[in-house]
């Protein structure tokens, strides 16, 4: 059994969360709430929550745990040519623009459409107001790619220090979600982001560079980064 968490209840370390012969490796805790506070405790101790709808809140630290270096960005020629393409509109005021944090919950919204491939995300309406909520206090961020005025697509997580947990992206257009996301690593790597927290190992994320690492390791990188300095200014740099 899972321990269910009351608003006071600390976490349990996450040595208990469960693992592959228990079902539901990763599965910590249940309960609690989505407050900025509860979230910031979660995610400086490596947990973080997901659950669908109708589901009580379910808080997660697997094991491994994907991760992407920046500097292993997975960029094809394909989408190079298409970066280029963007930088070059976005400093002549062209099509094409790159803006951080102009539109957060949009990102979250959109990022909680229904895909191509499915009925939806876990994004819910929970969910929308706690990271909504970590966005007032400077702690989530978008990364978001507009065409024509219009926002076609994003990128959000939430930033502790030096460290960054993505979270979703989105695409409305082809590769606007991979736009969002180069430049997104690009900033965190000027700013001295050394590991991108991704959670749990998929065939996409792998596929963008992303690899699993043992949770203690990334423990071990999340309590460096985290107690470093906040980035203070976030503002999309060049690519090239």
């Amino acid at each position: 059994m899972i321990p269910w968490l009351e608003a006071d209840t600390p976490f349990p370390d996450v040595s208990g969360a469960l693992s592959d012969a228990d079902g539901a490796a990763g599965l910590l805790a249940a309960g609690a709430d989505l407050s900025p506070p509860r979230l910031l405790d979660a995610y400086r101790q490596g947990i973080f929550p997901w659950f669908s709808e109708g589901q009580p809140i379910l808080w997660w630290s697997t094991d491994p745990r994907m991760v992407l270096r920046p500097a292993a960005l997975h960029i094809t020629d394909s989408l190079k040519k298409t970066l280029r393409k963007v930088e070059r509109s976005r400093h002549s005021n062209g099509r094409w623009q790159i803006r951080f944090d102009s539109a957060f919950e949009q990102v979250m919204r959109a990022c909680a459409e229904p895909r191509s491939y499915g009925p939806g995300t876990w994004i819910s309406e929970e969910i929308v107001a706690g990271y909504c909520g970590l966005h007032a206090l400077g702690y989530a961020h978008s990364s978001e790619v507009w065409l024509d005025g219009e926002l076609v697509g994003g990128a959000y997580g939430v930033a502790i220090g030096r460290m960054f947990y993505g979270e979703s992206m989105f695409s409305r257009v082809s590769d606007a979600s991979k736009v969002a996301l180069a430049y997104l690593v690009r900033f965190l790597k000027i700013n001295g982001v050394e590991m991108i927290d991704c959670q749990q190992e998929t065939a996409h994320l792998a596929s963008l560079g992303a690899a699993p690492i043992p949770r203690n390791d990334f423990l071990r990188h999340l309590r460096q980064a985290t107690a470093l300095p906040p980035i203070t200014v976030w503002e999309p740099v060049d690519l090239f």
